[in-house]
């Protein structure tokens, strides 16, 4: 077993440890991103609601709301990531932001009805930034602690313990709101569905607890003097090399496109089904269960025709199949055929996020340290691209008054992160950085 920082790398009890962190968090991805909290909000929200003296739909202040809470920590992240680099302190980001977001789920308990938008959407927006800034460490880890010829697997893993666990977590919370009796509460009543939002934010403490007792806590173990000025410093190194790897450069710069289109289908593909198809609670837990079942398998496929075709082909496979989902949902009239792109959504939906982060961690220069700094990088571009695909798609909605139009401007993001992506070159990076670890 290799070693590297005083702690074993591809270790299996660190990977596990690892993976957990997405079982834990993953709990808001599915209940409060995409399923129950959505559904909640719509159905106690005014359908046309005032915003600064202007009058916007309901569903697309839940969009905004989404753009800005990812704005702000697209604004934060960069600086936070060279601080953890410098100072060692990725663990302590990863559980700062995982008790906001825990506390920010349990808070919107208290959101009844529309007296309690602004605290509503104030709580939503906090839990979705404690869900993202940790989301920045968490990914950081995954060169960390395994070699680059288990990328692929152990990406895939997280996500794959992502959905397990998220989908356990679901169906817990249905049994108690379709069956309110069982738990002593009265039919009708909120407070079953609130009750869920206390779930989320439990279960995503209790599990995070797992990789915050078996991860190495400070990689790197570097000095704590003048954090914020060595934060900066941190930055301006990495960024400095990255501008000199094309293949960095190309790459991020694909990510950014495509994960505008897929972030924003994952967050906003149950309001799609709800407006546009009058889909009811049943058929959209229903359609939520696919993705997450679906997506597992798909998680794994992706990474298993990696190995044999390379990241490029399968990353190339998935943008073309999201280029068809896309334009698909244009034209969808039936549940059925709701049903159809919805399972070609799940498994392309963990394979192309699994994917993507262990490209990445392929394409980084050998012997990198500064792990955060570089995937500060790609989340940030992650985090502006959900803010660019969500205000787009709430902005098209708004002035075209159909989702259906929105679900077409996705498809631009696609095509063009395909384009991009056509230009890199990903198997020379890799034996480049082979040549370099040989010489080495």
């Amino acid at each position: 077993m290799n070693t590297t920082n005083n702690f074993p790398i591809n270790d299996k009890k660190i990977i596990d440890a690892w993976a957990f962190f997405d079982c834990a968090n993953s709990s808001y991805a599915l209940t409060i991103a995409v399923a129950i909290f959505p559904a909640y909000y719509a159905a106690i929200t005014d359908e046309t609601v005032r915003l600064f003296g202007m009058e916007i739909s309901n569903t697309s202040l839940y969009a905004y709301a989404i753009s800005a809470a990812y704005l702000i920590i697209a604004a934060f992240s960069p600086l936070l990531s060279g601080i953890a680099d410098y100072g060692g302190k990725k663990m302590f980001f990863m559980r700062f932001f995982t008790i906001l977001g825990s506390a920010a789920c349990i808070g919107l308990f208290f959101f009844e009805s529309m007296d309690q938008l602004a605290f509503g959407i104030a709580a939503f927006m906090l839990a979705t930034i404690g869900f993202a800034g940790g989301l920045v460490f968490y990914n950081s880890y995954l060169p960390d602690i395994v070699t680059e010829d288990l990328y692929d697997r152990v990406s895939a893993k997280g996500f794959s313990y992502g959905y397990i666990g998220s989908v356990i977590l679901l169906i817990i919370n249905l049994t108690v709101i379709l069956k309110p009796t069982w738990f002593g509460i009265a039919e009708g009543n909120s407070l079953a569905t609130r009750l869920s939002f206390v779930m989320v934010g439990l279960w995503w403490i209790g599990f995070a607890i797992i990789p915050f007792s078996r991860l190495p806590k400070n990689p790197g173990n570097k000095s704590v003097d003048n954090l914020l000025v060595k934060g900066f410093q941190e930055l301006q190194k990495v960024w400095r090399v990255a501008k000199k790897a094309k293949n960095i450069k190309s790459f991020l710069l694909a990510f950014f496109c495509y994960s505008a289109g897929v972030q924003t289908v994952i967050f906003l593909a149950a309001t799609f089904a709800e407006k546009e198809l009058q889909f009811d609670t049943g058929k959209l837990i229903g359609v939520i269960l696919l993705l997450q079942i679906v997506a597992i398998g798909g998680a794994y496929f992706f990474a298993k025709l990696s190995d044999w075709k390379g990241n490029k082909f399968s990353l190339i496979s998935m943008l073309l199949i999201w280029i068809s989902i896309c334009l698909s949902a244009y034209f969808i009239q039936t549940d059925l055929q709701f049903y159809s792109i919805a399972a070609a959504v799940g498994i392309v939906m963990g394979g192309i996020q699994s994917l993507s982060r262990s490209t990445y961690s392929k394409l980084l220069p050998v012997n990198t340290k500064d792990t955060a700094s570089y995937f500060s990088f790609y989340d940030i571009l992650e985090k502006v691209a959900i803010v660019l695909g969500t205000f787009s798609f709430g902005f098209i909605e708004q002035i075209t008054g159909g989702m259906r139009n929105s679900m077409l401007a996705l498809a631009g993001f696609f095509i063009i992160g395909l384009l991009i992506l056509l230009k890199v070159k990903i198997q020379p990076a890799l034996q480049e950085r082979e040549s370099e670890r040989v010489r080495e």
